[in-house]
């Protein structure tokens, strides 16, 4: 099965991944292959790359039996190299949020450089309800919405609104129904995108994303190795992961 479908617009000016998996389109590790597989063959000429996902919801994160102790350093390591990528190709890039966008799809979408969303958009790091922190949000949002916000987000592991994610500084618009933002994110792309050259587009991404890029060049292999090396060594990590998959509450260590 073909988890993502890679389609070409404007004459290939425009790339646009479809997570194809629904209705949950988990992120799990043949999926980001065939992301990192598509980044592959992105040519000279492509001005924006987009993300959405079939269905109603967007993603609703990375895969969680892959976030076991033995299998976690591989889904960080696989994970953690689409962003790379996305750097190394400097080309913008545009998130199109429809339902839910949770987890390591939120952090996907957030580290585009437009995200349009939807009514129907709830996005959330829930991560911290499993035991666990999500290591690019963790950098990217701080940045993005500044500390406060950040804190908020990673340590509640709350969902939020479509409102709440334009008026956070996340959401770059706000559209009435999914239709209603692919149609209006092409108008926005034709009058926008199209008319600037691929070349400059890429250096003027580079040059607006110096700290947002050296930031997650040199942290993320830090973060995740504190996740492996640290807190997956750690009863609560283990105990929330497994709680989850074996659908029970879990019992943390020094829970009362």
């Amino acid at each position: 099965m073909n988890k993502i479908i890679r389609s070409e617009k404007y004459d290939g000016q425009v790339v646009c991944f479809t997570l194809n998996a629904p209705k949950s389109n988990v992120l799990d590790a043949e999926m980001m292959g065939q992301i990192q597989s598509g980044f592959e063959n992105i040519e000279q000429y492509v001005k924006l790359i987009q993300f959405i996902g079939a269905g109603d919801h967007f993603s609703f994160g990375a895969s969680v039996p892959e976030h076991t102790k033995e299998k976690a350093p591989e889904m960080l390591r696989q994970f953690h190299l689409l962003f790379k990528t996305i750097i190394n190709l400097s080309v913008p890039t545009m998130a199109m949020i429809s339902g839910q966008c949770l987890g390591g799809g939120m952090e996907l979408a957030i580290s585009c450089n437009f995200l349009f969303v939807d009514k129907s958009a709830r996005m959330g790091q829930p991560e911290i309800i499993l035991g666990v922190f999500a290591p690019p949000a963790s950098l990217i949002l701080p940045m993005k919405v500044g500390q406060t916000k950040a804190d908020d987000l990673l340590l509640t592991g709350r969902s939020m609104k479509a409102s709440e994610i334009v008026e956070s500084g996340l959401g770059t618009q706000l559209f009435e129904d999914k239709d209603n933002m692919v149609q209006e994110a092409d108008s926005w792309i034709e009058k926008h995108i199209l008319p600037k050259s691929a070349s400059s587009l890429r250096y003027a991404n580079r040059a607006a994303r110096t700290q947002f890029n050296e930031t997650l060049s040199q942290k993320l292999d830090e973060l995740a190795e504190i996740y492996t090396g640290q807190l997956m060594e750690t009863n609560d990590a283990n105990e929330g992961i497994n709680s989850f998959l074996e659908k029970r509450k879990p019992n943390w260590k020094y829970s009362k």
